[in-house]
């Protein structure tokens, strides 16, 4: 991974506001990464200063190994889990604002 791409991936990642979260695809797909493993793998190396809690995989639940964490981080900004999946739909952030319609899927934005 190259230095620009590292730094687009770490961007997107600190403009997630507090109270939202984001899939790894959705961080890939607004840094322009090729694949959301790389921005875990980003995140892995060198996340310790971002809010890595607030991404999450494309289902909703955070990483195995991450979960009881990810989850206490999430829920004291007011992001509430139903088990250990957090309802996309409700917390998913919207860089362009909208809000998603009754009848859209879960997809990406």
């Amino acid at each position: 991974m190259n230095d620009e791409l590292h730094e687009r991936i770490r961007a997107v990642i600190a403009d997630v506001p507090a109270g939202t979260v984001a899939t790894y695809g959705d961080v890939a797909a607004l840094s322009g990464a090729p694949s959301p493993r790389m921005v875990g793998r980003a995140l892995a190396e060198d996340g310790h200063d971002l809010p890595w809690h607030r991404i999450l995989r494309a289902n909703g639940t955070p990483a195995p190994h991450l979960l009881h964490e990810q989850l206490e981080r999430l829920r004291a900004e007011g992001v509430l889990a139903d088990g250990e999946k957090v309802d996309l739909r409700k917390y998913r952030w919207r860089p362009d604002g909208e809000e998603p319609g009754e009848d859209e899927p879960p997809g990406l934005f």
